[in-house]
């Protein structure tokens, strides 16, 4: 029998797991510009073009991936794939987020630890950067169309694009979320009532627990044989080793993976010597100018100790585990959000996440080179996303050529 999606709108189309797979493999293929990039791409192929998702939803996951241990790209697209197909569809989302760059790092790596330094390409990815800027907006401006519809709505994401901008940080960025919360339950809740039962959807249909028969106990069950594949003439004591000491930095990462940084290098430089500093600083670059999340220069540091296995159980280990207590804060809070004074809190967060995309855009934007042919670069792709809805992974890697020869 055909898995029912675990979708909150039940008029959306099904999707099976190997196109969910395709959609997110696609989407990491040209995630380049950190997090909020990847998030920005994600609301536009998931929400905007093939309507899976609505832009409360959206915003109700990245809420919660930023109060979250982990990278908050992969926490989002597994919230996504988790909505969409339960435990399995997490599963496969996570998976084809992380594939591309996986691949890319690994075949750089391999290069790099054979002949040495690899050449910046940095003409791409002057290119790339407007153009990741004018991804983040679009997104930001067609997510405040539908849910910035009041003065209060408004005031509050100034506020949170103020403070972002103002202070930035990871506390910065929770006690935004925090207060936004409490602000919302003071302004909006006379307003929100009750919803419908818990198990039924707004048609009236019951919803089921997880669009595959899965939840978060089962996911992790199936993380598990990524972990424990056979590599012959390998030591399973260092594979051991290596994932026991990424996991366990995962659950620790708060803010993204540039505050991280420090944290791998302590571990995996100072204290271990699994690699040189300089080595360490290489495998970050590597991880910079691959699509997708940073932290998959764990696949760097594991090719280094343990061959391709240690690339994979790192890499595994850095993002299992975030990912696991992802989709079972979602299970949890999809029970919660049904409460009257946990949909005012939310209709408080939501403007105050778009205020912070927008001043995620201002971030990555300030790294663009100062020249005209930036503001180029931005300008056309800005308008062929918002006046004639071209996908992302189209825009940016026309962007990157257009950098390439303008550069």
């Amino acid at each position: 029998m055909k898995a029912k999606r675990h979708q909150s709108d039940s008029s959306s189309p099904d999707v099976s797991l190997s196109v969910l797979f395709w959609i997110f493999f696609r989407i990491a293929c040209t995630s380049f510009g950190g997090f909020m990039a990847m998030i920005a791409v994600v609301e536009n192929v998931v929400v905007e073009r093939k309507k899976l998702l609505t832009h409360q939803e959206m915003l109700n996951g990245i809420s919660l991936a930023s109060m979250l241990p982990g990278p908050v790209a992969v926490n989002v697209c597994t919230y996504v794939g988790y909505r969409l197909r339960g435990g399995m569809g997490a599963l496969v989302a996570a998976s084809a987020a992380i594939l591309p760059a996986f691949v890319l790092v690994v075949a750089l790596s391999a290069v790099y630890f054979r002949w040495g330094q690899i050449p910046a390409v940095n003409k791409l990815f002057m290119g790339f950067i407007p153009a990741v800027t004018a991804v983040i907006v679009a997104a930001a401006w067609n997510m405040s169309r539908k849910l910035l519809v009041g003065a209060r709505e408004d005031a509050i994401a100034i506020g949170a694009f103020a403070v972002l901008l103002g202070i930035g940080g990871f506390y910065s960025t929770l006690a935004i979320i925090v207060g936004a919360g409490v602000i919302g339950w003071l302004l909006f809740r006379t307003e929100c009532g009750t919803t419908s039962k818990p198990g039924k959807n707004k048609l009236g249909k019951k919803r089921t627990t997880s669009g595959s028969g899965f939840n978060a106990h089962a996911f992790l069950l199936a993380t598990t044989p990524m972990v424990s594949v056979p590599w012959w003439n390998l030591d399973p004591a260092i594979l051991t080793k290596l994932f026991a000491v990424f996991a366990g930095m995962s659950v620790m990462l708060f803010g993204g993976g540039y505050v991280f940084i420090p944290l791998i290098q302590e571990i995996v430089v100072n204290h271990h010597q699994w690699v040189t500093p300089q080595e360490f600083v290489d495998g970050i670059a590597l991880g910079q100018i691959t699509p997708g999340p940073i932290l998959v220069s764990a696949a760097f540091i594991g090719l280094k100790v343990a061959g391709l296995a240690g690339a994979a159980v790192a890499t595994v280990a850095i993002f299992a585990p975030p990912a696991v207590l992802m989709v079972a804060a979602s299970r949890a809070f999809e029970r919660l959000q049904r409460s009257s004074a946990i949909q005012a809190a939310l209709r408080g967060v939501r403007p105050a996440v778009i205020g912070m995309i927008f001043a995620a855009a201002v971030i990555v934007g300030r790294s663009a080179v100062p020249v005209w042919y930036s503001i180029a670069i931005f300008a056309v792709a800005l308008y062929a996303l918002i006046r004639f809805r071209v996908e992302a992974v189209w825009v940016i890697p026309a962007a990157g050529l257009a950098g390439w020869w303008l550069y």
